[in-house]
């Protein structure tokens, strides 16, 4: 999938970009850490893209699978490095921060829903 080409980073997860987390739509869980009003708002989400807040990214994330491909994704790509820095420290080991996040997106043109 799109981990493998995703870039090393010094925290230990890896960099993806949006087109790429296009490219792989409906192949890899999108993960949202921003928060609900954020999701709806102004620069939407991806499609598919499920909303667990920062926050919440601890404890929602004890169910999920350690080595399923995970994107974590917010506003500019400086929470969900937090997010993606946090799961890796857990054990999850295809955890990738999406760079430039939705920001990002917007500037590509890439579709989003609101």
């Amino acid at each position: 999938m799109i981990h493998e080409n995703a870039a090393p980073h010094a925290m230990g997860y890896r960099d993806t970009t949006p087109a790429a987390v296009a490219a792989a739509a409906g192949k890899v869980r999108l993960v949202d850490v921003r928060e609900p009003h954020e999701f709806v708002g102004e620069l939407g989400h991806l499609a598919g893209a499920e909303l667990v807040p920062l926050a919440t990214v601890e404890a929602a994330a004890a169910g999920w699978d350690k080595d399923a491909e995970l994107v974590l994704v917010c506003r500019s790509g400086a929470r969900s490095g937090r997010a993606a820095a946090l799961l890796t420290q857990l054990g999850f080991t295809k955890a990738m921060n999406m760079v430039g996040g939705m920001l990002a997106v917007h500037q590509a043109r890439l579709h989003v829903e609101r």
